[in-house]
């Protein structure tokens, strides 16, 4: 054996080690690395969300929502962890100490040894599952939460339940969630129980004697009672339902309904309370029979009673005569809409119809005639874009709106456009083009909608750019918009020469006007950490690397104001065309 001359370095042989070394290092680092950029790409979405909130002075409203979600996350999160995991403990303390000879008991028996080293670690894995499920599954339910929490009485009852109309607006839904998320905790404790006392010899398929030990027959049989006693509740509720629920003639309970489907709850209620009543008595009588036969007359109920007989009511009783069924249901629909509306007290009065008139009549009636629509907003909108368009990077909407104006002291029909800025019409599409120059669309066009020209164009009263017309109009600059880019950056240094296309003008030198945004709107974008939020938030670097993004610079998105509104006042319910 020899050595190496004394001072020399010792050299391994061994080989791999650097690299496993290396190896070992690398990988951890790329999974943090990974695990950072996700959570910033999150955050930068949460963070950018808070900005625009605080911009419109409505911060309120997010702190609002982030609070009952964050709520309602960690109290059912931790309640269905704690119910079901409740359960599975419950299941394993009652693990029978003796479990059989059996060659089924045998090969659990290895399972058994395997699991245990493991059993803290899978109780923490399933009690954050459980929690990340319950919790994103209730968070979702924030805007249902804030309805029942703040709703109040609206003074009306329904004519066939006698409770009153906010009871279906606020409370319903939310009762309706509760028993939902309740079903979901007895389902899970119920089939976790069942593997537990499974594979820990509580249940035995296989081996001689009973396959239920007592204690499982007792723990199993209170849980399936639960059930069943919250399902009696869920069809006292469905009753209630039925009264929001469409059908083929309107809203709202109709004759089969209240006829068949209604009785046909209470009985299934009945059903479903005695099924309960067995479950639990099975915790001494000790033996499945009658439970599971109460189960199938219950099943065989819902299927007869529940399905079949309000079939037959409605095919053989209501289709034949279904005017005069369904009559005073369709009458307590109308009184129910007018007084929604506030329309009881409404004076009725009747016209004879005319088919002949006289030129008397007609001039009398002047403001009528005069305003009866000649042009479709959905028909002229490639008429508004031929002649009023004037840039191939500007558009109008594909359907007009429709508005009334004072013209001239009469009040006018017309049809009106926001010229908006279109990115796809751009001469040259870049980065800094799309979101630092195009910022914005120029103008209003409206014309009226009763008269053309003498060849049959539109008759403008309000056009061109800048625009000239009888409205007089002050901003002609349109941030803000349905069909407006999904963010732009605009605004400078007091004194800074302006970057943002205004408008075209062929009499100045480069053939357009510039502006810089003077508006209040918009979020900041110059400090360094909001310039990283929002290049991460939008996946593009030059937000952060472009020297046009300055101290000044405000970042516009969120430009729909259909979105903006949805977003500030979600308990809102907008038309189609608001």
């Amino acid at each position: 054996m020899s050595f190496p001359p004394s001072g020399e370095p010792i050299i391994s042989d061994s080989p791999g080690a650097p690299g496993r070394r290396r190896g070992g290092v690398l990988f951890p680092t790329l999974v943090i690395l990974a695990v950072l950029v996700i959570a910033f790409s999150s955050f930068a979405g949460f963070y950018s969300d808070i900005l625009w909130f605080r911009s419109v002075n409505f911060s309120s409203v997010f702190t609002t929502q982030l609070i009952t979600r964050v709520g309602l996350f960690f109290v059912f999160g931790l309640l269905l962890a704690f119910g079901v995991l409740l359960n599975a403990w419950i299941a394993y303390r009652i693990r029978p100490v003796f479990r059989g000879l059996s060659l089924e008991q045998q090969n659990l028996d290895r399972y058994r040894v395997a699991l245990e080293p493991f059993r803290r670690a899978i109780l923490i894995a399933a009690a954050a599952g459980l929690l990340l499920i319950g919790g994103t599954s209730a968070a979702t339910q924030w805007g249902t939460y804030l309805l029942w929490r703040n709703g109040v009485d609206f003074g009306t009852t329904d004519p066939q339940f006698g409770r009153d109309i906010s009871f279906f607006t606020f409370d319903l839904p939310w009762y309706r969630f509760l028993l939902g998320f309740g079903f979901a905790v007895l389902i899970l404790s119920i089939l976790l129980s069942l593997v537990v006392h499974y594979i820990y010899g509580g249940i035995r398929l296989q081996t001689p004697g009973e396959r239920f030990t007592p204690a499982a027959t007792a723990h199993i049989s209170v849980l399936l009672g639960i059930f069943m006693l919250l399902k009696a509740v869920a069809y006292w509720f469905d009753r209630f339902q039925l009264a929001v629920t469409p059908n083929s003639l309107f809203t709202g309970l109709n004759y089969a309904q209240v006829n068949a489907v209604l009785p046909a709850k209470n009985i299934l209620m009945f059903i479903a309370v005695i099924t309960a009543g067995l479950f639990i008595f099975n915790v001494f009588r000790r033996t499945w029979a009658l439970p599971l036969a109460a189960v199938g007359l219950l099943a065989f109920s819902a299927i007869v009673i529940g399905s079949l007989y309000p079939a037959f009511v409605q095919r053989f009783q209501v289709s034949p005569s279904q005017a005069t069924k369904e009559q005073p249901f369709i009458q307590r629909n109308i009184d129910a809409t007018l007084s929604a509306y506030d329309l009881t007290g409404v004076e009725k009065q009747e016209y004879q119809a005319k088919d002949k008139t006289t030129a008397k009549a007609i001039a009398s009636d002047r403001s009528t005639i005069n305003n009866a629509r000649l042009l479709d907003p959905a028909i002229v909108p490639p008429t508004f874009n031929q002649l009023q368009q004037i840039r191939g990077y500007y558009s109008f909407a594909d359907t007009l709106d429709v508005d009334r104006y004072k013209i001239n002291g009469k009040q006018r029909d017309s049809l009106v456009a926001l010229r908006e800025i279109n990115l796809a019409g751009i001469p040259e599409s870049n980065w800094i083009n799309n979101t630092t120059v195009f910022t914005h669309g120029f103008g209003f066009t409206s014309a009226f909608s009763n008269t053309a020209n003498a060849d049959g164009a539109p008759a403008f009263f309000e056009s061109n750019i800048p625009p000239k017309g009888a409205l007089d109009i002050k901003q002609p600059r349109v941030y803000f918009g349905e069909n407006s880019p999904v963010y732009s950056i605009v605004g400078g240094p007091a004194g800074s020469v302006p970057q943002e296309l205004d408008y075209p003008d062929d009499a100045s030198a480069n053939g357009q006007r510039n502006n810089t945004y003077g508006g209040t709107g918009g979020v900041p974008v110059g400090s360094l950490f909001n310039k990283l939020v929002f290049a991460v938030k939008y996946q593009e670097g030059n937000i952060l690397l472009s020297n046009l993004v300055n101290s000044e610079s405000k970042i516009l998105y969120e430009r729909n104001p259909s979105d903006r509104v949805k977003k500030v006042a979600p308990w809102l319910t907008l038309d189609s065309d608001p």
